[in-house]
């Protein structure tokens, strides 16, 4: 299977329209049954089976000597996308597709991709937050690919998208089901992760532009 293939509706060039014109108007995207339900599969079980197994790290918040742990803002588990299984090189691939295509839409100058897997047990939450800001970083657009097949509705766990000029407007809630793919500006967007009652995964990512200072990628601010 092609990386197109993978995720085809977020290719096709109507799609990658669509998802442009939303970036470019509104700061952010949400696409339903974007993502391959069989690599869904595959990487729902691939999170769950680390999770069962402590191959999962307690994530933290900020960088460098400044990262802490802190479950009273974020309770989520992660494992960063090293390309070690097929499944990850199928949506790496894909997310490397999409970068050209942003690049060639937006001129963002995107250098490189990079992800995790997110295991958000019941009652995890991640408070609302910006991924990057202005000037002090180089994540420039934030991703989210849902893998939890069978979301229920009462299930919780919706990531909440806040207007980017008023934090406390809501704008947007995402339910995390499989094949739910959403997109935002990494420096402008506020987002949270509301309480979840189920055992909830995703991918984060980020496209990123280069930042090396001294022959160090990306230092810590």
């Amino acid at each position: 299977m092609t990386p197109s293939a993978m995720l085809s509706p977020a290719l096709q060039p109507a799609t990658q329209v669509a998802l442009v014109d939303a970036l470019v108007e509104q700061g952010w995207y949400v696409g339903r049954g974007i993502i391959d339900l069989g690599l869904c599969e595959a990487l729902n079980s691939e999170v769950l089976h680390r999770a069962a197994y402590n191959g999962l790290d307690d994530a933290g918040i900020g960088r460098g000597q400044q990262h802490l742990l802190r479950k009273d803002i974020r309770g989520d588990a992660i494992h960063w996308l090293d390309r070690e299984s097929a499944a990850q090189r199928r949506y790496l691939n894909a997310m490397r597709e999409l970068q050209q295509a942003l690049n060639q839409a937006l001129f963002l100058g995107l250098f490189e991709y990079e992800a995790h897997f997110a295991h958000y047990p019941p009652g995890a939450f991640y408070q609302r937050h910006l991924d990057s800001f202005r000037g002090r970083a180089n994540r420039v657009i934030s991703t989210v690919g849902y893998l939890t097949p069978n979301w229920p509705s009462d299930g919780g766990g919706e990531m909440v998208i806040y207007h980017p000029d008023d934090p406390s407007q809501e704008v947007a809630r995402v339910l995390p089901e499989a094949g739910t793919f959403a997109c935002f500006l990494s420096e402008t967007i506020p987002h949270e992760v509301l309480p979840t009652r189920c055992s909830r995964t995703s991918i984060a990512g980020w496209f990123r532009r280069n930042a090396s200072l001294g022959g160090v990628l990306d230092p810590a601010r």
